[in-house]
């Protein structure tokens, strides 16, 4: 495995992830809201390309600059063509895409946003699951329907356990207090909501987890069926 991954915290609580495939150095960004952290991140080093999960403003915000700059090309969802910063390469679901020699794979992935994608990388296994999946929690339905999300999250049903998770943000803290709320008896789910305010006291990130932490203590990956998910988004909203 030659992809070395970096947290990149922006904006109040946005993370952009900065992946080097250091056999062919290769530079690619994951949802980069601003430019200026990444700018900082990369040094005086080159950046070849952007890859965008969905079209909110806080994980696009920084696109133009840095391909102004960098002459980076940028990877997104082609049924969001529209509404993301121009494309260089639109995907489709289970499209590759290619960050030096290491291969990801494009999943669909709507209900926060329509056309919102997540990228898998096995060779690690690194998924880069944006606003569909949280540590401990899923996005909001702000596009789409609780079926649709619902959906998207079982396609890592095929996933192994130590997938690492790096999502968009760093939510994870308010998701283990909700979680623990309609979970409070799960035991995996308590010793990760202690690991979580044990990082968040040192100013640490909470992100990665894996699948397998995720699988054990998400409520709503452990929601059994669509209309206990979509009781659960809605009891979350109103949280």
């Amino acid at each position: 495995m030659s992809l070395h991954i970096q947290v990149v915290p922006m904006l109040s609580d946005n993370y952009g992830w900065l992946l080097h495939d250091m056999v062919q150095n290769v530079r690619a960004v994951v949802d980069p809201g601003e430019a200026a952290p990444v700018e900082r991140a990369l040094g005086n080093e080159k950046l070849d390309l952007i890859l965008l999960t969905h079209h909110h403003a806080d994980h696009t915000g920084g696109v133009d600059a840095l391909r102004h700059r960098y002459g980076a090309r940028v990877a997104g969802s082609a049924s969001e063509r529209r509404r993301l910063p121009t494309l260089d390469i639109a995907l489709a679901p289970g499209d590759p895409i290619m960050v030096g020699a290491e291969r990801g794979e494009t999943i669909a992935t709507p209900g926060h946003a329509d056309g919102h994608v997540a990228f898998y990388f096995p060779s690690v296994p690194a998924l880069f699951s944006g606003d569909a999946l949280f540590s401990l929690g899923c996005g909001r339905l702000l596009e789409g329907s609780a079926v649709q999300l619902f959906e998207s999250l079982h396609r890592f049903d095929i996933l192994p356990d130590d997938t690492l998770v790096f999502c968009g943000h760093e939510y994870t803290q308010a998701n283990a207090d909700f979680a623990r709320h309609v979970d409070p008896d799960n035991t995996a789910l308590r010793a990760r909501a202690a690991e979580v305010a044990s990082l968040r006291q040192q100013g640490l990130p909470t992100i990665p987890s894996t699948l397998g932490q995720e699988r054990a203590a998400n409520p709503f990956l452990r929601a059994p069926d669509v209309a206990t998910f979509a009781k659960l988004r809605k009891e979350k909203d109103n949280f």
